[in-house]
């Protein structure tokens, strides 16, 4: 790597950026780079050249472009499509998770108050909700949950991430003042739940930018009410008729649901005709390890029952192999080919 020291230094940078874009762009950004610099005095030009480096921002701005083009859109090579489309996909995934439980919540307490002229519900099924300042707070973000899902699915991404970086601030607080007085203000998750489902899913939001394909939308939309008539309203039967022993957890809801979504899409994923299959099984690996990380962290729950541990093991045991089932079509979908020319300009 020859050239003055400052160019040296863009250069390192600039390895941040996938091989493919720095063999189109690499010589004009670093020619733009140093030409922000150059003041057109011979002595101070070689002082810059030799001792300047680049500056925060500049490094953040490209560390921000190599992440939108390692999560590519439309015209990239393939590995980075799949892999983009495979985190737009699992963010909007864990955005319906949140959604449905948010929606979950408002039923609950509509239900519990017998608004719209709602029977009175089971006993084990009122829910109490007490007074003050954090619970209200914790029914406001489980409304804003829904409000990023719907968003994020229409398209409207700047709006989505807003929100989004917003609505996990509660949570983060909760977790810090339980953290130092020990009480947790209301219910929120802990910390595996804040960092897996709500940091990592909002952080991974960047894969949704302008060069990415907008998702379809009435599937996803649909997806909300489909997801609470299929998981939630048979968790309530169970725990209206006394069975909510039988059901798992959520660390173990989340293990089986996405070993179903694995079986169900696996006679697709071994044809090697089914268009599209590849995304999908990758989608799916990358909420296997979401769910298997989170059920292995919530195993220290269980530390002195046995029988819950051996349970727990057996979920994650199902999920590993359904997950098994469609790593092959996943790791097809994300083989490297010879990447062609970048014709694209520099991604917003």
């Amino acid at each position: 790597m020859s050239g003055p020291g400052l160019e040296r230094r863009y250069r390192r940078v600039l390895r941040l950026l996938p091989g493919y874009y720095r063999d189109a762009w690499e010589e004009d950004m670093v020619a733009a780079f140093l030409d922000s610099w150059l003041t057109g005095d011979p002595e101070v030009d070689a002082a810059v050249l030799t001792f300047c480096r680049p500056s925060w921002g500049e490094i953040a701005s490209v560390a921000g472009l190599g992440v939108r083009l390692y999560l590519g859109g439309a015209g990239t090579p393939r590995r980075y499509f799949a892999w983009g489309q495979a985190v737009r996909r699992a963010v909007l995934a864990v955005m319906l998770v949140h959604a449905v439980l948010g929606l979950n919540v408002l039923v609950r307490t509509a239900w519990s108050r017998r608004l719209f002229g709602l029977p009175a519900p089971p006993a084990s099924l009122l829910a109490v909700t007490p007074s003050g300042v954090w619970p209200t707070v914790f029914h406001v973000v489980n409304v804003a949950w829904i409000v990023i899902f719907v968003t994020l699915a229409l398209g409207h991404y700047r709006t989505a991430r807003l929100l989004a970086a917003l609505a996990i601030i509660p949570g983060l607080a909760a977790l810090l003042q339980a953290q130092f007085t020990g009480i947790m203000p209301a219910p929120f998750g802990p910390w595996a739940w804040w960092v897996l489902f709500s940091l990592a899913p909002v952080a991974a939001m960047t894969a949704f930018h302008t060069g990415a394909p907008p998702a379809a939308r009435w599937p996803w939309l649909l997806a909300l009410p489909t997801g609470y008539l299929l998981v939630i309203v048979p968790l309530l039967v169970a725990q209206a008729t006394g069975n909510l022993a039988w059901v798992p957890d959520f660390s173990g809801q989340c293990c089986l649901l996405v070993a179903l979504a694995c079986l169900a899409h696996a006679p697709r994923a071994w044809s090697r005709q089914a268009v599209g299959s590849g995304v999908w099984s990758l989608t799916l690996a990358l909420l296997a390890a979401v769910a298997g990380a989170y059920r292995i962290v919530t195993l220290t729950g269980y530390a002195h029952d046995p029988h819950l541990i051996t349970v727990s093991l057996a979920e994650l045991i199902i999920l590993v192999a359904a997950a098994a089932l469609v790593a092959p079509d996943a790791a097809r979908a994300q083989t490297a080919t010879p990447a062609p020319p970048y014709r694209g300009t520099i991604a917003a």
